[in-house]
């Protein structure tokens, strides 16, 4: 039998803001009250539900935050945490947004008629974002995003075009007061199109939630190289979504950093819809303190000939616990399909924790398929020997954690990008160093 949980103060607040499922222009109502129904009868998940028994959203959204529909900021604040980005450089357009609104006057738009711009939040959205956007009622994530998204970019790359510099998004939140800012965000890539995407999450050290989605179509022959960097403020919740549907010949390159927020849990649904698709999800985790980062990652096999490789390196010190739950599905069919998965976890304290649930789920016989998960400490052997030849235990011991990281790093093409990421790993283990 099933018992009726009691609301909590957050999940009131969510539902008694029914006029924000009715804001904005008229195209985006129905997914909005389409994802306002679904989390009305859902709520937000808890540990009893089995893919959520680490991160109890009930939990963790520990007040009211109420819907904010408006990106008002102290200008101040807003440049400085966007300084903080360290793509600016790289980027050939850059679409900021802040407090989940689009701010035009800190954006660079694409000066190439090959990609496509459009704000969610306008009228008269052209067919190829409408057929993109899709409401998914079976999570909760999607639902409170479509029932409350305030605004979002979208981004189409024309058939064989490619975009020579990366495009990034970057959300910045300064919330005044507890409150949920929510985006959405479409990346179409026509026939043989290509782009690299860098999605960029900075906020203050006030409470809030920030939920995210991205929806990702490659064409046939496409290439999307997509990096994440999540660094929230401490105070901050983090919740995104990352769906892709990968058509024949096309190949997906993914990868995200965590290294802020104060809890966070990203997904990944990747589906793998055209022969001879490949797929790359990748990331790295970079916790201290109290910190709580949660990444539930499936890869769906729908036809044959696909191939998956998922690597993650996640860091651990503190009491920060880090979480992976990663599942590979062959659908009935789907022969010839070649997926693999690992996560690997280092515990820099022992008060630190790692959580791993790797799963295969395979209903074709004529498939390699394979996962694999460890966590430990650092290895006293290679300690020594580093020792041995003059180097100091603090030195020695960043040189090995940034090793193990740049494992994963080293999956992202882009030598520039992975140079920053780079950096971004040094500059946290100097910190801690310090500590």
């Amino acid at each position: 039998m099933n018992v009726a949980l009691p609301r909590t103060k957050a999940e009131s607040a969510y539902l008694e803001a029914v006029s924000a499922g009715e804001a904005g222009p008229q195209w985006l109502k129905g997914l909005r009250r389409a994802g306002y129904e679904s989390f009305a009868g859902a709520g937000l998940p808890h540990r009893r539900l089995e893919d959520w028994k680490w991160f109890d959203l009930r939990q963790i959204v520990d007040r009211a935050y109420p819907p904010a529909l408006r990106g008002a900021a102290p200008a101040g604040e807003v440049d400085a945490l966007i300084a903080r980005s360290p793509f600016a450089r790289l980027a050939r357009a850059r679409l900021v947004f802040v407090n989940g609104v689009f701010d035009a006057a800190r954006s660079q738009l694409p000066a190439s008629g090959d990609v496509e711009f459009v704000r969610l939040a306008s009228d008269g959205v052209p067919q190829w974002l409408t057929q993109a956007v899709a409401a998914d009622g079976s999570d909760p994530i999607s639902a409170l995003n479509a029932a409350f998204v305030s605004d979002g970019g979208a981004l189409r790359i024309a058939a064989g075009a490619t975009a020579d510099a990366p495009i990034e998004l970057l959300f910045v939140t300064t919330a005044a007061e507890p409150s949920t800012l929510t985006t959405r965000n479409v990346i179409v890539l026509e026939e043989g199109a290509c782009a690299t995407i860098i999605e960029t999450h900075l906020g203050g050290a006030e409470a809030y939630v920030a939920n995210s989605v991205t929806e990702a179509k490659l064409a046939k022959g496409s290439r999307l190289d997509r990096i994440k960097l999540e660094a929230e403020g401490e105070g901050g919740i983090h919740l995104a979504n990352f769906h892709a549907d990968v058509g024949e010949g096309a190949t997906l390159r993914d990868f995200t950093l965590t290294i802020g927020g104060r809890a966070v849990r990203q997904q990944g649904f990747v589906t793998v819809t055209g022969e001879g698709a490949d797929v790359g999800v990748s990331g790295a985790y970079l916790l201290n303190g109290r910190q709580h980062a949660d990444t539930r990652l499936v890869v769906d096999h729908a036809v044959p000939q696909g191939t998956s490789r998922e690597l993650f390196k996640c860091v651990m010190d503190g009491q920060a616990r880090g979480v992976f739950q990663g599942k590979v599905i062959v659908r009935p069919g789907a022969q010839k399909s070649d997926g693999k998965q690992s996560s690997h976890a280092l515990l820099l304290s022992e008060r630190a924790e790692f959580d791993a649930k790797p799963e295969l789920e395979i209903y074709a016989d004529d498939v390699i398929c394979g996962h694999g998960a460890t966590s430990g400490e650092l290895d006293e052997t290679q300690l020594f020997y580093l020792n041995s030849r003059g180097i100091p235990e603090v030195e020695a011991k960043s040189l090995l954690i940034a090793a193990f990281v740049g494992e994963a790093i080293d999956t992202v093409d882009n030598e520039a990008i992975r140079d920053e990421l780079t950096r971004m790993t040094g500059e946290w283990l100097s910190r801690r160093s310090r500590a």
